[in-house]
C-alpha cells in the first residue's frame, strides 16, 4: 500500500446509471421494439439492471442469441427508437444537481467518460443543459479503446489539467472500476445505479460506495483512503 497524494482536484462520472437515470427511456425503447416484434413488454426492473451494459446487452436480454446480422439489425433499431425519445424520462439522479453545484462551489472540475456513443451522448447532454457545465466529455467512440481501457479517463484528466492520481472516477459497472484502477484513479461505486445481484460489485476495485450522489460530498470531506 502507498499513501495517496494530495487532495482530489477533479471528479469523472460514468453517464448511464451514475450521473443520469436513463433507464426509463431505455425501457420504453426496448418495449417499443418488442411491440414491433409482437412480443409483450418486459418488466421495468429487469431492463433497468442491464442498462449500464449498453444496447447490445438489452438486445440479448430481449431476444436471446441471434445471428450476428440479426443482432446488429435489432441493436440499430433499438438505438434509433431510443434516439427519438432521448430525454423523455431521463434526469439527474435525485441529489445530482445539488452535488454538481457543490463541486462547482468547491472549485473542483468534473467531467464525463462514457461508453455511450457521441451521437447519443452529445444531444442528451444538450437536452439536459449539462453540455456547458461539464469540463470535458469523452464518449464511447472518441477513441478506438473504450472502458475498461483507461485511455478515455486519462484523456479526460489531461484535458482538465489534472493528474490522474488526483481524480476520482464514479461508475456503476465493473468496467468503470477496472478503468479507474488502470488509470491510477480513485474508484467510487454508484450503488444507486443499475447494479444487479449478479454483478458482485462488492468485489470490484473501489475506495468507497455511494448510496446517493450526495454521498460523494461526504467522501470528499473524509480522510483519503489508502490507494491499493
Amino acid at each position: 500500500m502507498m499513501a495517496p497524494p494530495g487532495e482530489i482536484r477533479a471528479v469523472l462520472f460514468d453517464l448511464d446509471g451514475t450521473l443520469l437515470d436513463t433507464a426509463g427511456d431505455f425501457v420504453d425503447a426496448l418495449n417499443t421494439l418488442r411491440a414491433e416484434e409482437n412480443l409483450p413488454p418486459l418488466p421495468y426492473a429487469k431492463i433497468r439492471s442491464q442498462v449500464s451494459h449498453g444496447g447490445h446487452a438489452l438486445v440479448r436480454l430481449s431476444f436471446g442469441t441471434l445471428s450476428e446480422s440479426d443482432h446488429l439489425a435489432m441493436w440499430k433499431r433499438l438505438l434509433d427508437i431510443y434516439r427519438r425519445q432521448l430525454a423523455k424520462h431521463t434526469r439527474l439522479f435525485t441529489g445530482g444537481d445539488a452535488m454538481l453545484m457543490d463541486l462547482d462551489r468547491r472549485g473542483l472540475r468534473w467531467g464525463i467518460v462514457t461508453n455511450k456513443p457521441g451521437w447519443l451522448t452529445e444531444p442528451l447532454l444538450v437536452e439536459l443543459e449539462l453540455h456547458k457545465r461539464a469540463s470535458t466529455v469523452v464518449s464511447g467512440d472518441t477513441f478506438p479503446e473504450r472502458k475498461p481501457h483507461p485511455r478515455g479517463l486519462l484523456h479526460a484528466a489531461q484535458a482538465m489539467g489534472v493528474a490522474p492520481a488526483d481524480c476520482v472516477y464514479v461508475g456503476d459497472a465493473e468496467r468503470d472500476a477496472q478503468a479507474a484502477q488502470a488509470a491510477g484513479m480513485y474508484s467510487l461505486i454508484a450503488g444507486f445505479g443499475y447494479l444487479g445481484a449478479e454483478d458482485r460489485a462488492d468485489q470490484w476495485f473501489q475506495h468507497g460506495w455511494l448510496h446517493s450522489p450526495l454521498d460523494l460530498l461526504a467522501w470528499l470531506d473524509a480522510p483519503r483512503p489508502e490507494r491499493a
